[in-house]
């Protein structure tokens, strides 16, 4: 359906922060646990960021997980975002629910100042997809992804210390191209479930109903063109945030590095396969990500144009919100050494080669 203009949030109240305190550790390790099981790819990332950084990503991280299972669960009704609506103003008001990432995420936001907009928007994105919304234009899909990613790297570039606009814009640049990248790898999957997030207007361009292909996802010559044309997109997006890149503390250059090259090479994979995401499932070999991790931990201080360019129009009102938030108090917990930074990189590489390895082996289990 066509995407009807939208307003940005209004202002919302700052989370209460009485001494700005810690979250409980129990409450992380319960969250980072979460994320492990949640998402491969994100967790070997945050591994490569300083434990400053890594542990309250958790917290957010696990809550979007739990935001995004209770929408499903819900099956599209309305009551489930508003449930968790009210659960995100306890959290702000320092009353969450006896939930360990509730509780982290508290104390998170009140620590490093994250603008209630910022979950809402995200929140909000999820109420989209229960709506089975759909796409007509590119900066159509942008207001959605805006909303489901970019909002979540406004909250990590807050967690770094970045509150600039132009380092608050490469952020959502980094998660809106992220979100295009797994929309371009799941069209198969996604038609399957019945939800179409590719712009409408290019399907029909390229001879392609939407209806009919929802009716009968198959792989086309026409379809490999729009997706195409998605990750061009995509990649623009990807180069934007090479200069954001470099304002960010020398420390989380790394994971942030691993998080773009990762994801970005879930394309160049869709493209490896003909940019058919009907009849597989584009996957990064081990020894792929290996190299990639490698090159995250090189690249640690960018160079190049650093040209500054205002955020997508989409992401607008999410820039504004996040750069008017304060820092916290200084935190003496320590970047990781170059070192300890490349023991985790070695037992990242191990780690996907024995999942890797695993996959192979059930792959050669025959089906009962």
């Amino acid at each position: 359906m066509m995407l009807m203009p939208q307003t940005a949030p209004l202002a919302s109240p700052r989370a209460s922060h009485p001494a700005r305190a810690q979250a409980d550790p129990a409450d992380i390790a319960a969250c980072r646990t979460m994320l492990h099981e949640g998402s491969l790819t994100f967790f070997a990332a945050s591994l490569l960021l300083p434990r400053s950084v890594r542990e309250p990503a958790s917290a957010l991280y696990a809550f979007c997980r739990l935001a995004d299972d209770v929408v499903d669960l819900g099956d599209g009704q309305p009551g489930a975002v508003d449930g968790l609506r009210l659960r995100l103003a306890r959290a702000y008001q320092g009353q969450p629910a006896p939930v360990a990432a509730d509780r982290a995420l508290a104390a998170v936001v009140a620590r490093y100042d994250i603008p209630i907009a910022l979950p809402m928007a995200l929140l909000e994105g999820f109420e989209w997809d229960a709506q089975g919304r759909t796409y007509e234009t590119l900066e159509d899909l942008q207001e959605y992804a805006a909303r489901v990613a970019a909002a979540v790297g406004a909250m990590m570039a807050l967690l770094m210390g970045v509150r600039t606009p132009e380092g608050l814009a490469r952020a959502c640049d980094l998660g809106v191209a992220m979100q295009l990248s797994n929309i371009a790898r799941d069209v198969g999957e996604d038609a399957r479930m019945g939800r179409i997030y590719l712009p409408l207007q290019w399907l029909r361009e390229a001879g392609i109903d939407p209806d009919a292909f929802l009716a009968e996802p198959v792989f086309s010559p026409a379809l490999a063109s729009v997706v195409q044309r998605l990750l061009r997109a995509a990649d623009t997006l990807y180069g934007r945030v090479h200069s954001g890149v470099a304002q960010l503390p020398a420390a989380c250059r790394p994971g942030i590095n691993a998080a773009r090259f990762l994801y970005a090479e879930i394309g160049h994979e869709v493209e490896r396969n003909g940019c058919n995401s009907i009849d597989q499932r584009a996957v990064v070999p081990a020894s792929r990500k290996a190299w990639l991790l490698t090159r995250a931990l090189i690249e640690v201080n960018p160079a190049g144009a650093s040209e500054s360019l205002p955020p997508l129009p989409a992401t607008r009102y999410l820039v504004d919100a996040a750069a008017g938030s304060r820092p916290p108090v200084a935190d003496a917990s320590g970047a990781p050494s170059w070192w300890r930074l490349k023991d985790r990189a070695v037992w990242l590489i191990d780690l996907f080669d024995r999942l890797e390895h695993r996959k192979q082996q059930r792959r050669r289990v025959p089906a009962r």
